[in-house]
């Protein structure tokens, strides 16, 4: 904890505030990710895979950090070469990878 933090806690406490919570306050809120939002860049994911993430964000006008966090922990993807990717193989992928390894010893 930094040191005006903690001198801030101190004159809080001293004049008899005692809860710990954070009040609140007035300004935007720290995330514009709304569904309608997960679902357009999931819309447009599934219509071109080979989309960056700055592609995404410019043709939704979106911001760059809420696109990749959509797209990471919304839509559990991850970046691979700079093309957005399921994170999970399917079946058929693990076959494959287990029929390629078997092969090769």
């Amino acid at each position: 904890m930094s040191r005006p933090q903690v001198f801030k806690w101190y004159m809080a406490f001293s004049e008899d505030h005692e809860s710990i919570k954070d009040e609140l306050c007035s300004g935007r809120s720290s995330t514009s990710k709304t569904d309608n939002d997960v679902e357009k860049v999931r819309a447009l994911v599934r219509s071109d895979c080979q989309l960056t993430v700055r592609m995404i964000a410019s043709e939704l006008n979106l911001n760059h950090t809420t696109v990749h966090q959509i797209l990471t922990q919304e839509l559990s993807m991850r970046e691979l070469c700079a093309k957005i990717v399921l994170k999970n193989l399917t079946i058929e992928q693990k076959d494959n990878r287990k029929d390629a390894c078997l092969h090769l010893l």
